[in-house]
């Protein structure tokens, strides 16, 4: 007896037929996730060099933190928060999917049942897993070493990492949909280098810096998470807000699958 289609996502594939479309996104976002943790230079990226980071911000005097009396701790975890952030959903993604664009595996791929939209889907979600596992050991060792966040900034940090993960990841989808493999690869670094050591992310952003991406995402988090005026919270999320939508509508027009 044929399912009708309307009840195919909640009884399943038909015998010889494609998962449901939410099924298969899911599937392909733990594919997603199994790469990254297989894949020790992304790891190091994503999770060891931020944990170092985070030491030694709040553990050593190699980089004077502007505190404003606040223990050190406490503003080098929201940005070692937003460095990760920006790790997972910009240079890992950027890399990876100009390199699957140049083997051809996004043409396959979006020729098979998954599809183009469940390709960019199921890409998201395993960027937001592997978010969800960056917070868990970032911040369990942040607290270890005596951070107290704002309970009240909570709500606005996690508005902050959902929107920092749509907006750099739109950018590294646009990196890697529009130049060549070697150009991504070299690229995405080279920006990630410079966002992390002028772009506002790890030391509080002054001056035009509070309107980059990278500056905008640093602030929200620091200025939630340690208690700051709403106020500026909200302009780095406005900020933030307009830089992904610049980003997603280049990468609609000017992404290419091959």
């Amino acid at each position: 007896m044929r399912v009708p289609a309307d009840q195919v996502a909640l009884t399943g594939p038909r015998p010889g037929g494609a998962s449901p479309w939410l099924v298969r996104v899911v599937s392909h976002a733990g594919f997603e996730v199994r790469n990254l943790l297989r894949n020790g230079e992304q790891l190091l990226l994503t999770l060891i060099l931020p944990a170092l980071v985070l030491v030694v911000l709040s553990r050593t005097s190699l980089v004077r933190l502007e505190t404003n009396g606040m223990p050190a701790i406490d503003v080098a975890a929201p940005g070692v928060l937003a460095l990760a952030v920006m790790s997972t959903a910009f240079t890992s993604q950027a890399i990876a999917t100009g390199f699957d664009r140049r083997a051809g595996a996004l043409r396959l791929l979006a020729t098979t049942p998954l599809g183009r939209t469940g390709l960019l889907g199921g890409k998201a979600l395993g960027v937001l897993v592997m978010e969800v596992l960056q917070v868990l050991v970032l911040g369990s060792l942040a607290l270890a070493l005596g951070w107290a966040p704002e309970p009240s900034g909570i709500g606005l940090a996690v508005a902050a990492v959902l929107l920092g993960t749509a907006c750099f990841t739109a950018l590294a989808l646009l990196l890697a949909g529009t130049l060549r493999a070697e150009a991504v690869l070299a690229g995405a670094n080279l920006l990630w280098l410079l966002l992390v050591v002028g772009g506002g992310v790890l030391l509080p952003a002054t001056g035009l810096t509070r309107f980059l991406p990278s500056g905008a995402l640093g602030e929200a988090l620091r200025t939630s998470l340690t208690g700051g005026p709403v106020a500026e919270t909200a302009l780095s999320l406005g900020v933030l807000s307009g830089w992904t939508v610049i980003f997603t509508a280049a990468t609609a027009r000017w992404f290419r699958w091959q």
